[in-house]
């Protein structure tokens, strides 16, 4: 399994070092599928998704330079036949998850067959998370409440044991200050993550390592 689990996308050259090395090729050579399903549970997410694919917002993820770029809508996955779009997915590099929100993706992610998928597929396509998008492997999930789902349904994976705490300290984020990311990790069960949005953590089968040029910190329960 191979992850880079980012805050807010390939912010830096150690950020961006540790996805060519994921990818074991330059990005210039790599394909690579766009997932914006998140955002669409967030208040303007539409226009969100434009503005990301098009690099016009935060840091680069779409427009990093892909030798190809697709984008893969989970919500129309159902009606779609699978081998439609499953071998497409297992020739492809780089999954590309965007952020928005963390339970609508998990259900979708169910719904489409993804999810099913993810364990074998990530023994050769990287798995690129931004923020919601890489919350939903871990333990952890948020919601916003925009969405028509059951309150039960699932806001994460789980596919690594640990939670993640993006955006740390950001201006655009208050309740994301540091002071409140330790009281919210007491309450959980597993290791938490806060990181902000110079690092990321590069994750190969059950190795776990921090990549950051700006502030993290490893809280425990």
């Amino acid at each position: 399994m191979k992850l880079l689990l980012t805050s807010a996308g390939i912010s830096n050259t150690s950020i961006h070092n540790a996805l060519v090395d994921l990818l074991g090729k330059p990005v210039a050579e790599a394909s690579a599928l766009f997932v914006p399903t998140a955002i669409y549970a967030i208040s303007g997410g539409t226009d969100i998704a434009r503005r990301v694919i098009r690099g016009l917002l935060g840091d680069p993820f779409c427009e990093l330079g892909w030798k190809s770029l697709g984008l893969l809508e989970l919500t129309a996955l159902p009606s779609i036949k699978q081998e439609l779009w499953i071998p497409m997915l297992q020739q492809t590099d780089a999954l590309l998850v965007g952020g928005g929100d963390c339970q609508y993706l998990c259900y979708w992610m169910k719904q489409s067959g993804l999810a099913d998928l993810l364990p074998s597929l990530l023994h050769k396509t990287v798995y690129v998370g931004l923020s919601a998008g890489s919350m939903v492997m871990t333990r952890f999930g948020t919601t916003y409440n925009n969405h028509t789902l059951p309150a039960e349904s699932d806001r994460s994976l789980g596919l690594v044991d640990f939670a993640l705490h993006p955006h740390l300290d950001h201006e655009w984020f208050p309740e994301n200050s540091l002071d409140n990311i330790e009281k919210l990790a007491a309450t959980l069960p597993m290791l938490s993550y806060a990181i902000d949005d110079q690092t990321a953590i590069k994750v190969i089968d059950g190795s776990i390592e921090v990549i950051s040029e700006g502030h993290w910190k490893l809280l425990g329960p």
